[in-house]
C-alpha cells in the first residue's frame, strides 16, 4: 500500500513484488524501478507495524509506505 505523494511517484497505490526477503531488498528493487523514491522520505509498515530497521519479509507479507507525519 502506498500513500500520498509517494503514491504519485509510483504511479499506484500498491504493488505486488514477489521473491522480496527484507525491507532493504524491498527498498532497492523500488529504488531501481522508481528513481524519484530515493529522494523521498517515508515511513514503511510491515503488517501495520511500524519498522525502522530491516525487517524479513513472508509470502503474503503487507508493506505500507507512508509519507511522514507531522504532529499537531
Amino acid at each position: 500500500m502506498i500513500f500520498g505523494q509517494l503514491a504519485d511517484i509510483v504511479n499506484d497505490h500498491e504493488l505486488t513484488l514477489i521473491d522480496i526477503a527484507d525491507t532493504n531488498n524491498l527498498v532497492n528493487e523500488l529504488n531501481k524501478r522508481f528513481p524519484a523514491l530515493t529522494q523521498a522520505r517515508y515511513v514503511m509498515a510491515v503488517d501495520k507495524q511500524t519498522i525502522t530497521t530491516n525487517t524479513n519479509l513472508k509470502d503474503g507479507s503487507t508493506v505500507a509506505l507512508l509519507p511522514p507525519f507531522s504532529g499537531g
